[in-house]
């Protein structure tokens, strides 16, 4: 890391022992210590680590950061200047200390700058190097330590020709840099990048190249950018913000829809091999005909940060230009399966049956290769491939957002894979086909096929495209299923079972009801016991009917007898906005809000109150009050919420509920808006409306004396 000069690092040296990953240490060892440190990788502070052979212009760059960036969200750090703040006589002190003593003071460094960055939130940008090579040495000398593999987060490396690296050298006036040939800078440039990526991929760091052309610094600023905020929870917001706004063109007339995976399930071709087929030698990382293999094979498997680096291997390999041609190249090359494309020509004929393809590949691809086949109004893609996605599609992903359309959009789910990567949402959706080609002969999707049948209990049928194809497992365990029989496709795209009223939950005639529901009737009691009664009924219906709306989660608790075991939560209970319609919907509110810890608590008088804020990026709002009468308030406030955010779900809990209000045109004024249910504890035929000393909101709080 730092930037100080190294002549021989002794055998005995950090970087050459077991405790130290290096391009020669076992394959085991390797895997054992990267594993060991993806756990904690979304919480580290972000430090990113600018590596080059001397010359390539890391100082220079380091200070256009500096100027572009500022210094409120990002710090900036010279490896060499760090170390020389550590000691007395800086730097000319620190090269006469043996080479254990040099390992010290290099940890020291990256440790007080990731401690900074932990300290100050902000992103941190070292400069440093990985390794020095005079032309004398046989090998290179790595100046790296294990705790620079644990600090960073991401690397990237200057990757200037050698030609322009040794002019500098030559040109510059302030450093005295030794003479060093074009020939060995360019050794020394292809051995860092070599071992720096395999490290990189062995440790979960992500690492990309960034070239010297014009637009470089705007290159950097990008990916900086984007390092900043992006963690697995970002992306799945992202995800399924796409997932939302893809959902708003079918204005809520959509009841079932498809969630199809594109590679070797839509066509039997892998675009991503044909891509890389398609990228000249010179520009893919060195003895690697297939990147993304290698990658995927690593310790990083099929993890969301795998994708991510797979993501970063794309930019470094063609700026949006040449990447969109290879993606049209590739897409001249796919044949989507004929079965598929009359599948979604019939879906696009039908109002309430929707498409959407979600493809851990190249989004561009695909919306090509369904722009030919004339379906791209129709069927949209998500998926990544370049930073400007904004996120990365992985198995758990798709798990997700099939679960967002089942429990947030109310839609009926059939989902479509080929791939261990498929079975997460496979195993969510409504009827699970899995595609099997001619092709198809993966030993590893067979027993993961297996094991979920068996053990996570998949029920899923299979297509076999062509009919020939030999069936996966046996059609016992993994009935056929015909795409193209008409009675497939009736099954596929016919209307599901719905009243299209308001969904309309209550407990009126449960003798729960009838013990929570008396003190809330008592005329002798208010204030503060009234208050608590609302709030045991607003516990009570959020435990007993929001549950099941929203469905749980599980997640680890630690047990009394000292070890851990699991315990159940709303789904997703965080991106839950209880809205409290004040005043008389406070106290119920608040038992909601004890039996949902977790979620956002908002007070609001009326519907304007209510802002974006509160509504982006959350999974269901509940607005809760007392009593709901005419119902017109509702009306309002769901009105509101809708201008604001089409999607969100909304549910209305309140304790008691006119019928007349959940039965008439207002019921169906609400049922219109889409995916909104009303909680009640009971349902109630008497029209009385309370006022002064009978008004619900006057008793809780005391104030019946009031005019």
């Amino acid at each position: 890391m730092p930037e100080v000069q190294q002549i021989i690092m002794p055998k005995t040296s950090e970087n050459v022992s077991g405790s130290m990953p290096n391009p020669v240490a076992k394959p085991q060892l390797i895997h054992s210590i990267a594993r060991e440190s993806f756990s904690a990788s979304n919480n580290k502070a972000v430090v990113v680590g600018l590596y080059g052979v001397p010359g390539s212009g890391k100082t220079f760059l380091l200070g256009q950061l500096k100027g572009k960036l500022g210094e409120e969200c990002f710090a900036f750090y010279e490896g060499s200047q760090m170390i020389a703040s550590f000691m007395d006589g800086g730097l000319d002190e620190f090269k006469k200390l043996e080479e254990r003593e040099k390992m010290h003071w290099r940890r020291l460094a990256i440790d007080t700058i990731g401690k900074k960055c932990a300290e100050t939130g902000k992103v941190g940008i070292v400069g440093g190097h990985f390794m020095f090579w005079s032309e004398e040495e046989v090998t290179g000398c790595p100046v790296y330590t294990k705790n620079d593999l644990k600090i960073f987060t991401h690397i990237l490396y200057l990757d200037v020709p050698a030609d322009v690296v040794a002019q500098r050298r030559l040109d510059d006036a302030e450093r005295n840099r030794p003479s060093t040939s074009i020939t060995h800078l360019r050794k020394w440039q292809q051995a860092e990048k070599t071992e720096l990526r395999k490290l990189c991929r062995d440790h979960g760091v992500l690492f990309s190249l960034v070239s010297p052309h014009s637009t470089m610094l705007d290159k950097t600023l990008t990916l900086l950018g984007d390092f900043r905020h992006h963690t697995e929870e970002y992306n799945l917001c992202e995800v399924e913000r796409r997932l939302d706004e893809t959902l708003v063109a079918g204005k809520g007339q959509q009841e079932t829809i498809l969630v199809m995976d594109a590679d070797k399930t839509l066509a039997a071709e892998d675009t991503g091999a044909l891509f890389w087929e398609r990228v000249p030698r010179s520009r893919r990382p060195k003895d690697e005909d297939y990147p993304l293999k290698t990658l995927f094979q690593s310790p990083l498997g099929y993890s969301y940060t795998a994708f991510r680096q797979a993501t970063l291997l794309y930019e470094e390999t063609a700026d949006d230009q040449e990447f969109d041609a290879l993606c049209q190249d590739v897409a001249s090359a796919v044949t989507m399966r004929s079965e598929f494309v009359e599948l979604l020509q019939l879906v696009a004929k039908q109002a309430h049956v929707g498409a959407v393809v979600v493809t851990c590949g190249l989004r561009r691809v695909w919306e090509k290769v369904l722009e030919r086949e004339g379906l791209s109004q129709t069927v949209k893609v998500i998926g990544g491939g370049r930073i400007s996605d904004g996120f990365v599609v992985t198995g758990a992903v798709k798990a997700a957002l099939v679960a967002r359309l089942q429990n947030v959009h109310q839609m009926y789910v059939w989902a479509f894979g080929d791939s261990p990567l498929d079975l997460g949402m496979l195993s969510k959706a409504d009827q699970a086909i899995v595609v099997v080609g001619e092709n198809s002969r993966s030993t590893t999707m067979d027993d993961a096929l297996t094991k979920a049948i068996v053990y996570d209990g998949l029920r899923a049928h299979q297509a076999l495209l062509p009919r020939r194809a030999r069936p996966r497992l046996d059609t016992t365990k993994l009935p056929v299923f015909h795409l193209t029989d008409p009675i497939s496709l009736e099954s596929i795209v016919c209307r599901r079972t719905r009243d299209g009223g308001l969904q309309v939950l209550h407990a009126t005639d449960r003798n729960a009801a009838k013990l929570l529901m008396t003190p809330m009737r008592d005329a002798n009691l208010a204030g503060p016991v009234l208050r608590e009664a609302h709030r045991r009924v607003g516990w009570y219906l959020a435990t007993e009917f929001l549950a099941d709306l929203i469905g749980i989660e599980e997640f680890s608790i630690a047990h009394v007898q000292g070890h851990d075991t699991s315990g159940y939560r709303l789904f997703r209970e965080q991106k839950i906005s209880i809205v409290a319609l004040m005043r008389g919907g406070e106290p119920m509110a608040l038992g909601v809000n004890d039996a949902i810890p977790l979620a956002m608590f908002v007070h609001a008088s009326r519907p304007e109150d209510l802002m974006l804020h509160h509504l982006h990026e959350q999974l269901a709002l509940v607005l809760v009050d007392s009593v709901i009468n005419s119902g017109k308030t509702v009306v309002q406030f769901v009105q509101h919420v809708r201008n604001i955010h089409a999607t969100i779900r909304i549910v209305v809990i309140a304790g008691v509920v006119q019928a007349q209000s959940v039965s008439g045109p207002l019921a169906q004024e609400l049922a219109n808006y889409g995916n909104v249910s009303v909680i009640a504890l009971r349902l109630s035929a008497n029209k009385f409306i309370g006022r002064r000393t009978t008004d619900t909101g006057n008793r809780l709080f005391n104030t019946t004396h009031l005019p």
